[in-house]
């Protein structure tokens, strides 16, 4: 097994109701680390893809100590994006860190699943065409709403989602973007910083008003679409 690349980083993820939105917004900005907010608030736009026998989900639902995910990212709330990208999410115990490919415009509200998977492979190099081949199906399409934080020195990170929705997409020719699944309203505080930060990040941790948690919102869509 390969070691992490060097520009892996830790991220440490907190859940919470959402009724306590104000709480942590208000631990955030009162933190002595000073945080600001690092850019505006933003939609952030998630499809899913897995194997046939969802591979992806039962590593990550296992807590396999390394894992992966691929997904089609896009800001905003447009459903055609002029710019998307397609990542691959790595995972080895508490170190994250993405392979990310420039995948332009798509269009969610007129492509099909095979015409939307034909114009992202058309702009992958050869690595990222593996990954998508061997991730055949869209199994979901998550959104959330994401706040931005980050310390003055730059080190620490925060990143706040709240109102979370997910759409079941198996098994569409065309995707969907108004059937919603059922999915309990919670928040996902995230703090994140590099290897070389460990000791900077711990202290930013400490008073935090929520215990840390397992957070894969993969798993918590699937489980959602899928009722278990």
């Amino acid at each position: 097994m390969s070691a992490p690349p060097a520009d892996t980083r830790y991220e440490i993820k907190y859940v919470a109701p959402v009724t306590r939105y104000h709480e942590l917004a208000q631990w955030i900005r009162l933190h002595p680390a000073g945080f600001r907010t690092a850019y505006p608030p933003r939609w952030v736009n998630n499809v899913y893809f897995d194997t046939p026998d969802l591979f992806t989900f039962r590593e990550n639902l296992l807590g396999s100590s390394s894992r992966s995910k691929l997904r089609l990212r896009w800001y905003g709330r447009e459903p055609a994006p002029s710019q998307s990208n397609l990542e691959v999410k790595r995972r080895r115990n508490q170190l994250g860190w993405k392979l990310s490919y420039r995948t332009g415009p798509v269009d969610l509200a007129r492509q099909s699943w095979r015409e939307l998977r034909r114009t992202i492979r058309g702009e992958l190099p050869p690595e990222g065409r593996m990954w998508l081949d061997t991730h055949i199906f869209a199994i979901l399409i998550n959104r959330y709403r994401r706040e931005y934080f980050v310390s003055p020195d730059g080190k620490v990170r925060v990143t706040l989602d709240a109102r979370q929705a997910v759409y079941d997409q198996r098994p569409r020719p065309q995707p969907n973007l108004s059937r919603r699944a059922n999915l309990p309203d919670t928040l996902v505080l995230e703090i994140k910083f590099g290897r070389s930060d460990r000791k900077l990040g711990s202290n930013v941790m400490r008073g935090i008003p929520v215990r840390v948690s397992r957070n894969s919102k993969y798993v918590i869509g699937v489980r959602a679409i899928s009722g278990c």
